[in-house]
């Protein structure tokens, strides 16, 4: 897979500025002024306890949530305000905690559908030569890109007939149809079985070596410590640390948001080593 060339005026310039970002759902401040700055080539993981604003930066970062207050800007354009599929259109990819699957369409179907490429009305409609291109040049791209993520085996199976992981794996697929410079996963190995967890690692890997940025939402720390050059942590709303994975256990703001003060950072250091060993959460962890 080719990924798109970037047009960023300076190579050492944020790919991505989030800045002053707000939004609450009602009285509840779910994000308050997170200032975060990713840059190109980076592999930043988004951590911090359940409700502490992950999903909902990742929402609004991509378009499916208006912002309250703040900016994003990608490459030093303002997308803060732009719908979900200009954003993509722009260069930001994402998948899903929980993709949801057509029950009519194949794997390399959904895969096609995904494709950014403008077909217009009656091309469509009337099957054109342009769109007959255009159709060919998707379903070759969807091949490959089933064939980098394992699931050329099962390309023409029900959608919805996969496995969690591999529903992930096709979640990865969709997103990357649109050639972006930035993917966002939400959750990528939750629920996947180790042996597809192993590949979606090496999948990563291989995208980021590539050239391609990622932000991934993860409470898995053995994956994050095998995937990430950098760990975001997320408290309340606002972003209590930035730092290197194996960096995190000695963090104090760290242990503090996920087991709280008085005394707790002997047990909270062993309980996120314990999570890395283990592959699992802090969350777990801490319960």
């Amino acid at each position: 897979m080719t990924l798109r060339s970037s047009s960023s005026p300076a190579a050492d310039a944020p790919l991505l500025q989030v800045q002053g970002l707000a939004k609450a759902f009602g009285g509840n401040r779910v994000l308050q002024d997170v200032q975060l700055d990713i840059a190109p080539g980076e592999i930043v993981g988004l951590l911090g306890p359940n409700g502490s604003g992950k999903s909902t930066l990742l929402n609004a970062i991509t378009g499916f949530e208006a912002l309250d207050a703040g900016r994003v800007l990608l490459q030093g354009r303002d997308i803060g305000r732009l719908p979900a599929h200009r954003i993509v259109r722009g260069g930001v990819g994402r998948t899903f905690q929980l993709p949801a699957m057509p029950t009519k369409m194949s794997v390399i179907e959904v895969a096609m559908a995904a494709s950014t490429t403008a077909h217009g009305f009656w091309g469509t409609l009337l099957g054109g030569r342009a769109n007959r291109a255009a159709e060919a040049a998707a379903r070759e791209k969807a091949d490959a890109l089933l064939d980098e993520l394992l699931l050329t085996r099962v390309r023409d199976l029900p959608a919805s007939a996969l496995s969690g992981g591999q529903k992930k794996l096709l979640g990865i697929v969709c997103a990357l149809m649109g050639d972006p410079r930035l993917l966002m996963l939400d959750e990528p190995t939750a629920g996947v079985h180790p042996n597809l967890r192993n590949d979606i690692v090496r999948a990563l890997h291989r995208l980021n070596a590539q050239g391609m940025t990622l932000v991934v939402v993860e409470h898995d720390m053995h994956f994050i410590r095998e995937l990430c050059t950098r760990c975001v942590v997320l408290d309340r709303g606002h972003i209590v640390a930035s730092c290197k994975p194996e960096e995190l256990a000695r963090n104090e703001r760290v242990l503090q948001a996920y087991l709280g003060g008085g005394g707790a950072s002997t047990t909270a250091t062993a309980a996120t080593a314990g999570a890395g060993g283990a592959g699992g959460s802090y969350e777990k962890e801490a319960a």
